[in-house]
């Protein structure tokens, strides 16, 4: 588990207000009080974490209230304006690192993947601030549980798809509802292959600039990444993008934590038959994180859904692993992170529509 609560910051060490510390001295512990945001790892035991907290939160609850003080101090032993404009805003921003996901500006994190054959790797991803209409701009921690299974699927019961030719043309393998574009883009690193990132109009300029920012590093695990907005149930031709107005074009889709109300089964389901290849070894691979009740029936929706198509798409395989996300609200625990089951499927069509 890597952005936790800085492990050891001694009471000792914090500066006493009354004492009127130094500008560079509240700078510089202020600096030290930063906490880099949470990356998670399907390693971290619950039980480890929870004891992590237990030994942090005496330390936590001092830093916040430490953090308090200053923000709400006037600070008028310091030289200038300036000088307490700053203060108060390093101390603002240390205290919203510690307030969940949702009340920090934007950040960018850094994603480990280990060596599964084609050396290790990290992906920088950026995420703006977040409003009550930013979902896609955000990295849920499904993308990450997902993507770091990829190597599993391509040597499991994806592997029918990764013989040589068996993923054909220049756009192999479409993501629907990319978001921040993590898991895409580990799936073109890990998979050495060619994917379409795909979302929102307007989630794709925050989209483009995460797949140029790490086009190095997946153009060097031998991958390919493009981006283009796809709008499940387009009104009509001239909303859709060239690229997927030939429908039935991908072999391979992936879709991570895709379904937030109760149209997205029926639109989810729409989009996948649209662009998913007449091909009963074409495959799609969803995983939905298991937060609630509401959650469920959105999977169970999508499922009946997918099997009311034309051409019926059955899931195929299924399980469920541990996972952290930062929910962002009072449900998590104290630094906001909940631990939920993420459940994924494999789905594949049954039979195929007759010629007419």
């Amino acid at each position: 588990m890597k952005g936790a609560e800085l492990l050891s910051f001694p009471e000792d060490d914090l500066p006493r207000l009354w004492q009127k510390p130094a500008y560079e001295v509240l700078l510089n512990c202020l600096k030290k009080l930063h906490v880099e945001p949470r990356v998670w790892s399907l390693q971290d035991s619950r039980d480890e974490i929870l004891k992590e907290q237990a030994a942090t939160a005496h330390d936590r609850r001092e830093i916040v209230t430490f953090l308090s003080s200053i923000i709400k101090s006037g600070l008028p032993w310091l030289d200038s304006d300036d000088e307490r404009e700053l203060i108060w805003e390093e101390a603002s921003k240390r205290m919203a690192e510690r307030c969940g996901r949702t009340a920090m500006g934007e950040i960018t994190r850094r994603w480990p993947f280990e060596d599964h054959g084609n050396g290790s790797f990290n992906l920088a991803i950026r995420e703006p601030p977040l409003t009550g209409d930013s979902l896609g701009l955000k990295t849920w921690g499904s993308s990450y549980a997902l993507a770091r299974l990829l190597h599993e699927f391509a040597s499991g019961p994806l592997a029918h798809l990764f013989v040589p030719g068996a993923l054909l043309g220049p756009h192999e393998i479409l993501e629907l509802g990319s978001g921040t574009g993590l898991l895409g883009l580990a799936a073109a690193c890990i998979w050495q292959a060619s994917v379409v990132l795909t979302d929102l109009p307007t989630i794709i300029p925050n989209l483009e600039h995460n797949a140029t920012l790490n086009r190095e590093v997946v153009e060097g695990q031998g991958g390919r990444a493009e981006v283009a907005p796809l709008t499940w149930g387009g009104s009509g031709e001239e909303d859709v993008h060239p690229m997927f107005r030939e429908p039935n074009r991908f072999r391979l889709i992936i879709a991570a934590d895709p379904l937030y109300n109760d149209n997205h089964p029926a639109l989810l389901a729409s989009a996948i038959d649209e662009q998913l290849a007449l091909d009963l070894a074409a495959r799609v691979l969803v995983m939905v994180p298991q937060r609630d009740e509401t959650t469920k029936a959105l999977l169970r929706g999508l499922r009946d859904e997918l099997g009311r198509r034309t051409s019926p798409l059955l899931c195929l395989e299924e399980n469920v692993v541990d996972g952290q996300d930062d929910w962002g609200d009072e449900h998590g625990d104290d630094d906001g992170v909940r631990h939920v089951g993420f459940w994924w499927g494999i789905f594949g069509r049954t039979q195929l529509p007759t010629a007419s």
